[in-house]
């Protein structure tokens, strides 16, 4: 049984956000480093998958929908992705990296110290790109959770990049929020697990890493892409107004 677990999801090649946190005392000395999912649509895709695998068996990978969709791209099975910057990220990566994003799976489940058994998804026990919000219904939740195994207590996702801690039907659902792309507020989020619950931030200088950012990728609209993401530009409000319909609530009237 794990002790102390720190979980990175959405870093969304995003290295100075990274480096930032893998430098965090408390991810240096965990028992494990938990990727739930999204690591590489962005900016410095193939840097940021070495440098995790450099971190060697301390990592467990899950992979999420943009990893996916990166090596649908690359192997022909789309011919378009989503996110504009997704492309362009597919085309950064490596063949060996491809193959190894393909490898990955979508959930990941072991006991936590104070946390019971725990399993690890990207947005959905069920689907990598589903949407739950802190205040989704707890009907949505019933629907969401049909089919977990009861023994499962606590569940942790990503997907939204807004981090929240939250009760749902007797079962703890946590999201670190995004190391690389949050939405609300700036900085790196992640979370610490065991025996509690500690959905950490860290600082980093967020205008020296979008000139290094800038300065290394030649993506065209990298300058909007790095100032618009690291800057947290989206509150918490229009991106929960975005993803409302798809968590089957009715548009909000701000939405875009």
């Amino acid at each position: 049984m794990a002790t102390r677990v720190a979980v990175l999801s959405d870093i969304h090649g995003v290295v100075p956000a990274l480096a930032a946190v893998l430098a965090e005392p408390a991810v240096a000395t965990a028992d494990k480093i938990v990727l739930t999912g999204d690591m590489t649509a962005g900016p410095q895709p193939g840097v940021v998958l070495d440098m995790l695998a450099e971190l060697g068996d301390r990592v467990a990978w899950i992979s999420g929908n943009a990893d996916r969709e990166l090596v649908e791209f690359r192997r022909g099975r789309r011919d378009s992705i989503p996110d504009p910057i997704g492309p362009w990220a597919a085309h950064q990566l490596r063949d060996d990296q491809i193959d190894f994003l393909e490898t990955l799976p979508r959930t990941l489940r072991f006991p936590i110290t104070g946390l019971g058994e725990v399993l690890f998804c990207h947005a959905t026990p069920r689907d990598d790109d589903e949407i739950v919000l802190v205040d989704s219904s707890l009907d949505r939740w019933s629907e969401i959770l049909d089919g977990v195994d009861e023994a499962v207590d606590t569940i942790v996702c990503g997907n939204t990049h807004m981090p929240f801690v939250r009760l749902a039907h007797g079962r703890l659902v946590i999201n670190p929020g995004s190391v690389g792309m949050p939405y609300g507020r700036p900085s790196a989020h992640w979370a610490l697990l065991g025996p509690g619950v500690d959905l950490r931030r860290t600082r980093f200088d967020i205008d020296q890493a979008i000139a290094t950012i800038t300065r290394d990728c030649d993506y065209d609209d990298i300058e909007e892409w790095a100032d618009y993401y690291l800057h947290a530009r989206a509150t918490d409000a229009e991106a929960i107004a975005v993803f409302g319909p798809k968590d089957g609530r009715p548009t909000h009237p701000g939405a875009k």
